[in-house]
């Protein structure tokens, strides 16, 4: 049972973390355009693909998931 609580607090922690990177994600305007991230415009076609964003959040979140299971 106690494994079960732990995996709620881990639940409710993500979901404040969430909504702290969605209302404070829009006012962070280097967030989503890093160098690295790549961004194709032609016409009638556009792709974006942010990869040094994504390997930024996913280091942070391994950072955190490792100090928190110590």
């Amino acid at each position: 049972m106690g494994d079960l609580g732990k995996l709620l607090i881990l639940f409710g922690i993500l979901l404040v973390v969430l909504g702290v990177v969605f209302s404070v994600g829009p006012k962070i305007p280097w967030l989503g355009h890093l160098p690295g991230d790549i961004y194709i415009e032609r016409e009638r076609f556009s792709f974006y693909f942010p990869l040094t964003t994504c390997l930024l959040l996913s280091l942070i979140l391994t950072l955190v998931l490792y100090l928190f299971r110590r």
